[in-house]
């Protein structure tokens, strides 16, 4: 586990942060080197797209932990479970998808 400062960094933790050259990233903790204070962030979303998809290193000191998301409804859940899906979060799109099946079960003991 490495430190940002802030709290302790885990691989997977959801992170946003800044490049060297100024872009804003939000990605997910790929691997670290607790002596470098390095951070392995697979790039998720950025306001460079050819950064996109890709695993870009910076400093521990320049990213931040995002909070954890209360998911309200279903639109959400789905777009979650499409962004699992595509960084072949395996665990975590069993953990939405479980998730969404409570939620129908809910609705469906609710109707009936």
């Amino acid at each position: 586990m490495a430190t940002n400062h802030h709290s302790v960094l885990k691989i997977g933790d959801w992170v946003k942060g800044e490049s060297r050259e100024g872009e804003l990233i939000i990605g997910y903790v790929d691997s670290f080197t607790v002596i470098e204070e390095v951070v392995n962030v697979n790039v998720v979303t950025s306001d460079n797209q050819e950064t996109v998809g890709k695993t870009i290193q910076l400093l521990s000191k320049q990213v931040k932990i995002l909070p954890e998301s209360n998911v309200k409804n279903k639109e959400q859940i789905n777009y979650l479970i499409d962004l699992a899906l595509s960084t072949g979060d395996e665990e975590w799109f069993l953990e939405l998808s479980a998730k969404l099946k409570a939620m129908d079960k809910l609705v469906n003991e609710a109707i009936y």
